[in-house]
């Protein structure tokens, strides 16, 4: 069950359970008490209880205990990338000088060196 690959196929409720599933294990792992995480997390008890049994909780205040966990990482793939199709790529790529070339030096009176 620890493969999200397939995560659009469970219900609101399970994912919500397994966020608070992950929200617990770190809260162990990092050997926090609730009431440790929620006044870290500026958040009451109940609230992190909440979240631990997989009910519903503002995003702020999973913001917050995500924060506190050190575990903002999981909000990486909300990150928008720019998409370079292959084509412009190439494009790109024959701008880009490929060798260095002598500069011609000029004294006063315009002669080459």
């Amino acid at each position: 069950m620890n493969d999200i690959s397939y995560v659009s196929d469970y219900s609101d409720l399970a994912i919500l359970k397994q966020v608070g599933e992950f929200i617990k294990s770190k809260r162990i792992a990092q050997n926090l008490t609730q009431d440790d995480l929620a006044e870290k997390a500026s958040i009451s008890r109940s609230t992190l209880s909440l979240a631990e049994r997989g009910e519903s909780i503002a995003f702020l205040n999973l913001l917050k205990i995500m924060r506190v966990l050190d575990a903002l990482y999981v909000f990486e793939q909300f990150k928008i990338t720019k998409q370079i199709s292959p084509m412009q790529l190439a494009k790109e790529d024959e701008k880009t000088r490929k060798r260095a070339s002598k500069s011609e030096v000029k004294t006063e009176k315009g002669l080459e060196w």
